[in-house]
This record gives structure tokens, C-alpha cells and sequence, in this order.
């Protein structure tokens, strides 16, 4: 048994896709994935195609664990999408890795897919009833079913008829007959984005993997937009009307890269703003701000910026440590915390900290911190955290983990301060974060429980998994 020590929800996945005739596609595809690494690491997987046939390799572990040098010469072809994965407990399975590559009517298929259908258990049952057998536990399998039970049409229209019939958010790439095709859910809830290369185009979940492969950002693939590439460039279109888009929230928060910007928000400027705000709300007398690395960077500097403070480097993150998994018992957990994360006790001794950190989703880490700090010599500790408190599930493909587990759902912010042991502990509002994105359209369902795309336990991910 191991236990992950981040106290953070974790993302889904990230996607990458480029048509590319000319170029290595497989190389520009595995350091897009690289890029996107942060995204997921669970499994990786890159699916290549030649117009007629699909080669791919996929499997558990991290992007460069994944691929060798071989492995990428042997995928060859003039287009290719990849998928690196975050699962859910019980799920990390490699018939989940991703992308995901069968045969039907017209040839041969491939899915890559972030985000969480609500609507899942139903479409299964429907779909199982009609004689369908499935090799996998996730619901990107269903899509792909959707899609080829749609196969007397055009790809684009079984795609388009097949999302009418999902609920919930989704970004996925469909690779097929010489084409590659990128859709996203009408609410825009997971990212996607397009970009040039030299006179072709690709995929990708941010534009932080377009600046890896030298691409240049074109735009952001619409609420309900499908886009298509293929020999004859770019085309698009409206697949679902968009009414209502709430893009996710804590991708500005937490999950994506400081240097990606997403539906037209640079992340780095939003968490700096998030900082802003947190000094108009709560300012303190203080001696040092600290961040809690790496996102809570931006908003530590914003608001030693605002309050003319000095923001030093007090925690230190350890760069070799990707995934942090220990065995279960408190003096490994203490170890595994200063493994990741580790004071700079110079910077500490005999201060009034203010230390900024983007979340608290069970508060088992930020007890662990605050306690290091303390050990450093801290005079005070004040907490202060970058988004509203979260309190609901997310069912939209962020591993929130269940709600009474969410301390936030279980406590008062008082007693959440004494239960951490810092001095003082102030969460954002919601209209400060609301500012601090410009107000734009965005979920805070996770704050507020108010949830844009109607959910219901029986059609959450994890009851899915159980019932398979």
C-alpha cells in the first residue's frame, strides 16, 4: 500500500496532437507530452498515423519513462496524437493508458480524452445492453463506441451526433482516415488549444506545449467547437451551440503551467492577481512572505508586491521528486513531506511569516509545513490560501477525492487553524477570485456546490469503477 503526500487534487490528463506530414510527428508529440507532464503521471501513450494504418505504444509510468529512442523511431507517420494520464484510485490500470486505438467500420481509430462524463453509468448500461463489450473502466472507451455506432455517417457527423448525447467536460482528439479532429465540451470546461507550425497545425491541452515544440498559439478551441486537420489544413465547426461556458477554475489555481495562458488568461498574471487580492482582503503585519512552490509562487509574490513586503525563498522544492509515495506510517509521512518540500531556516528564525499556498483540499500537508516552519523558528504563522475554501466533489475530471473527506466540508476555517497549528488562516472569497480572473466565466463548483452540468453520485467516475 502507499500513500500519495500532496494534499492537492489531481488533474485527468493532458492531450497533444499534430498533423504534420513533413516533420517528425512522434518527436514533436512526445516533447509536446513532456510539457504537458504535469498533467498526469500515471500512464503516457502516443498513437501514430500514416492515413490507412495506426501504430502506438502506451504504458504505465512517466513520458520518459515510457518512451526510448527506439520506441520513437519505430512509430512513424504524417500525424499523431499522445495522452498522459492521471487516474483515480482503484483505476490505474494499462488498459486504461491512453491513447485508445481499435478498429470499426471505416479503419482504424484512435481517442485521446480529458474530462469526466456524468452521464457515464447510463450511456454504459445503454450501450452493454445493446452488446457492447468493454475493455476498459473509463469512459473514454464510450466515446469511442459513440462514435463507431454513429459510422454510417461522416467521422465529423458521428462525432457531432455523439456529442449530443454526453454530459459533462470533455476535451478529446480523434485520429482516423488521414485526419485528426479536436472537440470540447460546450461549457469549455477542460482546455484546449491550436497551434501553427510552420504551415501545419496542432493540439494541445495548454499553450505551454505549442512554446515547447516551437509552435505559435493560434487560439483556443471554442465551447462545443469541433476542428478539424488534415492535408488541406484547418477547418471548424459548431458542434453543440454554446449557451453557458464555466471554464475550470483551478486550472488558473493550481494544475496548469505558470507560462500557459488558457481561454485568453495568462496563468502566472491570474495567481499574481489572486495574490493581489489577498492583500486588499487580508492584510497583515508581517516580516517575510514565503510560497508554498511551485503554485503558490505568483500570488506569494503579488501580495509581498501590494504590501511592500519582501518575498524570500523560505520553502524549498526538491526538482528531482515527481510523484511522492510513501509507506503508511507517520514517521515515513513526516519523511516524505521533506522529501518534496524542506525549509530555509535562515530566512525563518525569529520572523512573522506570512506563507501563501493555492489550496487546502484534506490538510494534511499544510499541518506538516506549518509544523516545519514552526520547527525553523517561525515567531508567527500566518496561512493564508489563494482560492476560496473547497468543500464539494468535482465531477467534472479533477480527483477531488469524496466530499467528507474535503476538510473544508468537515470543519470551520477556526477549526481548520487550530487543526494545521498556524497563528492565523484566511481563504480567498469568491469575488476576489472572481476579480482576480477578470471575471471571467468560470466553475467554482467546488467552492460553492453550484455545478453548471447537473451531477448525481450514481454518475460520478468512481461509482462506475465500482460498478465494473
Amino acid at each position: 500500500m502507499v500513500i500519495f503526500t500532496d494534499d492537492k487534487p489531481r488533474e485527468e490528463c493532458g492531450l497533444f496532437g499534430v498533423y504534420a506530414p513533413e516533420q517528425e510527428v512522434t518527436q514533436l508529440t512526445y516533447y509536446g507530452l513532456y510539457a504537458l507532464q504535469h498533467r498526469g503521471q500515471e500512464s503516457a501513450g502516443i498513437a501514430v498515423g500514416d492515413g490507412h494504418k495506426i501504430k502506438y505504444h502506451k504504458a504505465m509510468g512517466l513520458v520518459s519513462e515510457v518512451f526510448s529512442d527506439q520506441i520513437l523511431q519505430e512509430l512513424n507517420g504524417k500525424m499523431a496524437i499522445g495522452h498522459v494520464r492521471y487516474s483515480a484510485k482503484g483505476a490505474n490500470l494499462p488498459t486504461n493508458a491512453q491513447p485508445l486505438v481499435g478498429y470499426f467500420q471505416k479503419g482504424m481509430i484512435a481517442l485521446a480524452h480529458n474530462g469526466n462524463l456524468t452521464n457515464a453509468v447510463e450511456l454504459r448500461d445503454e450501450l452493454a445492453n445493446r452488446g457492447t463489450v468493454f475493455q476498459t473502466t473509463v469512459d473514454s472507451e464510450l466515446i469511442l463506441n459513440m462514435i463507431a455506432r454513429y459510422r454510417r455517417h461522416s467521422l465529423e457527423d458521428a462525432i457531432l451526433k455523439t456529442m449530443l448525447d454526453l454530459r459533462g467536460a470533455y476535451a478529446f482528439l480523434i485520429m482516423a482516415e488521414g485526419k485528426i479532429i479536436g472537440v470540447r465540451d460546450p461549457y469549455g470546461i477542460r482546455p484546449l488549444c491550436i497551434g501553427r507550425l510552420n504551415n501545419r497545425y496542432c493540439f494541445a491541452s495548454e499553450s505551454c506545449a505549442l512554446d515547447t515544440i516551437g509552435a505559435e498559439f493560434v487560439r483556443d478551441v471554442e465551447p462545443g467547437e469541433l476542428v478539424t486537420l488534415d492535408q488541406d489544413g484547418l477547418h471548424s465547426r459548431q458542434g453543440i451551440p454554446s449557451n453557458k461556458t464555466t471554464h475550470c477554475s483551478f486550472e488558473y489555481i493550481y494544475f496548469a503551467r505558470p507560462d500557459s495562458t488558457i481561454d485568453s488568461l495568462n496563468v502566472w498574471e491570474s495567481r499574481r492577481r489572486m495574490g493581489e487580492e489577498l492583500a486588499r482582503e487580508c492584510p497583515i503585519e508581517a516580516d517575510v512572505v514565503l510560497a508554498v512552490p511551485d503554485s503558490g509562487t505568483p500570488a506569494a509574490i503579488g501580495y509581498a508586491k501590494a504590501l511592500d513586503l519582501p518575498f524570500e525563498e523560505g520553502l524549498l522544492k526538491n526538482r528531482y521528486v515527481g510523484r511522492t509515495f510513501i509507506q503508511p506510517t507517520q514517521r515515513m509521512r513526516e519523511v516524505g513531506v521533506r522529501i518534496k518540500l524542506n525549509t530555509n531556516a535562515r530566512v525563518i528564525r525569529g520572523r512573522r511569516v506570512i506563507m501563501i499556498d493555492d489550496s487546502i483540499v484534506r490538510g494534511t500537508t499544510s499541518s506538516k509545513l506549518v509544523e516545519m516552519v514552526r520547527k525553523s523558528g517561525a515567531k508567527e504563522i500566518h496561512l493564508l490560501i489563494s482560492s476560496p475554501p473547497v468543500c464539494y466533489s468535482c465531477y467534472y475530471g479533477i480527483d477531488t477525492g469524496k466530499r467528507e473527506n474535503l476538510i473544508a466540508n468537515k470543519m470551520s476555517i477556526e477549526e481548520i487553524r487550530e487543526h494545521i497549528g498556524a497563528d492565523s488562516l484566511y481563504y480567498l472569497s469568491e469575488e476576489g477570485l472572481k476579480r482576480a480572473l477578470n471575471y471571467s466565466p468560470v466553475c467554482l463548483a467546488c467552492f460553492n456546490g453550484d455545478y453548471p452540468i447537473d451531477v448525481s453520485p450514481k454518475c460520478s467516475k468512481k461509482d462506475l469503477e465500482v460498478k465494473m
